[in-house]
């Protein structure tokens, strides 16, 4: 028998989809939400939501929000990308 999506993320996982969906209905400040429901950094956050983001669990499990996870993600690859490469012109 086949495990659902929603079976085979750890319950972390799924807090971390879920809090993704609905952080900005909180007055909490997205880093000190982070800090007090995972007791992670900013960074850690980011680095266990980036992991996240790429697993196909995620993506079946909520398959719209992770989309839109990754587009998020990789617009800001490429804006750091640019912004450096822009640096390295400036600085020649």
């Amino acid at each position: 028998m086949e495990q659902s999506h929603h079976e085979a993320l750890s319950a972390r996982d799924l807090a971390i989809l879920h809090f993704e969906q609905s952080w900005w209905e909180s007055e909490t400040p997205k880093d000190q939400a982070v800090r007090e429901k995972f007791q992670l950094t900013e960074s850690e956050y980011l680095s266990a939501l980036d992991h996240l983001i790429a697993t196909e669990a995620a993506m079946a499990a909520e398959p719209l929000l992770v989309r839109r996870l990754r587009r998020l993600r990789d617009r800001r690859r490429e804006q750091h990308v640019a912004r450096r490469t822009a640096d390295q012109e400036v600085a020649r």
